[in-house]
């Protein structure tokens, strides 16, 4: 993994004047949302308790947390990584030639970003970068605290499992990749403001009568065109029943499309994207969407009885896995998305017209909720942060 350390900085208190005991702490995260938004809801809730920590962030210029961390408030280091190709082209095979070298040179700046910023503790959330920088602060005798988000546990989190001092799950079922002493049951850390929406107000946002059953159906920022596609052609059948209301986000790329191709109907909401995701779970009754582990989370914590269509196209089906902790609890149905089509209607348009079995959904949902994840974790990392960990 190659890095090039250079770094974006906010406003925070120089460290000249940081009060003794003054928690320091590095999280490592990149790549994805999944693995970002967690680590700014452990900074954000440190810094809710500790006002004065010393926190800062080490990711990659080219993916999101380059934008999103700053926006947080928080310093990020890059740490430009290189993993290693599982592909048989040949930009795959150039790329491992190099990896080792590349490993190496990532290392080194990461020992030098621990050296520099000189953290009590390192946090990992995932992403490729999280690698080095935790191997980097677990050499230099720094605490190293892991959380997993998926209920099949990341290749860089468990490279890291042994060097780790505490490593939180948000599923029981990531347990048997890690040694089971090190491992607490924490849920993973989603925004605050999700689980206190009102529904009277989200169906005032979103202009849709209080004794309506709304379908919210969503495929992530991107959107997911086979979800897509399904509602598309199920969309009539959908709205045949007066009491019906989908709130249906398509995704950037696939909005302009379908807005053109699909009639404007008075109980369709299609949009691009949810910027009030507090309120499209406060109106809804019943989702439909992927089951990435931070949408699997919010629907616990929201209490929303769901649908859940893993997508097929992520390492080790870990999708699959998420969907599956919630179908055994009541939480969820888990449609896989080769049957998405066949049992739309025998699935989805049940549910819609069941309310004993999407309340019996919401309260198992509820039961797998840990709204306090966040500062349950934060908690843990300044405690150890406290104990120094013998830095050399």
């Amino acid at each position: 993994m190659t890095t090039a350390v250079d770094h974006i900085t906010t406003e925070q208190t120089p460290e000249a004047t940081l009060p003794a005991g003054t928690p320091r702490v590095l999280f490592a995260c990149g790549g994805t949302g999944g693995h970002v938004y967690p680590a700014i809801a452990i900074a954000d809730a440190i810094r809710a308790e500790h006002p004065a920590a010393a926190i800062a962030f080490a990711g990659t210029r080219d993916r999101m947390e380059w934008s999103a961390v700053p926006k947080a408030g928080y310093p990020i280091h890059a740490v430009t990584v290189s993993g290693f190709q599982r592909g048989i082209s040949v930009d795959a095979l150039v790329r491992n030639v190099t990896f080792p070298i590349k490993l190496a040179k990532g290392l080194w700046d990461s020992l030098r970003l621990v050296r520099s910023f000189d953290p009590d503790i390192v946090v990992g959330t995932g992403g490729y970068v999280s690698g080095p920088v935790g191997m980097a602060g677990s050499m230099k005798g720094r605490k190293l605290v892991l959380q997993e988000q998926n209920a099949y546990a990341g290749a860089t989190n468990k490279m890291l499992s042994k060097r780790a001092d505490t490593i939180f799950i948000a599923f029981d079922a990531a347990n048997e990749f890690f040694p089971q002493n090190k491992c607490k049951l924490a849920g993973n850390p989603v925004r605050q403001d999700l689980a206190n929406a009102d529904r009277a107000e989200a169906l005032a946002h979103f202009g849709i009568l209080e004794d309506a059953t709304v379908l919210l159906v969503m495929g992530g920022s991107l959107g997911a065109g086979p979800l897509n596609n399904t509602i598309r052609r199920n969309i009539d059948l959908l709205l045949d029943d007066s009491n019906t209301v989908v709130i249906w986000q398509t995704g950037e790329r696939y909005f302009e499309k379908l807005e053109t191709s699909i009639p404007v109907h008075p109980r369709l909401r299609i949009v691009p994207y949810l910027d009030r995701m507090d309120l499209a779970y406060a109106a809804a009754d019943l989702a439909l969407c992927r089951s990435g582990a931070i949408t699997c989370s919010e629907l616990a914590v929201t209490g929303t009885p769901s649908v859940l269509v893993p997508s097929p196209n992520v390492t080790a089906d870990h999708q699959t896995k998420n969907a599956k902790a919630l179908e055994d609890k009541g939480a969820a149905v888990l449609l896989p998305e080769t049957d998405l089509d066949s049992q739309f209607e025998n699935i989805v348009l049940s549910l819609i017209i069941d309310v004993d079995r999407r309340a019996s959904m919401r309260e198992a949902a509820l039961a797998m909720a840990r709204p306090d994840a966040a500062r349950t974790i934060a908690e843990h990392v300044v405690a150890l942060a406290e104990t120094k960990g013998g830095k050399t």
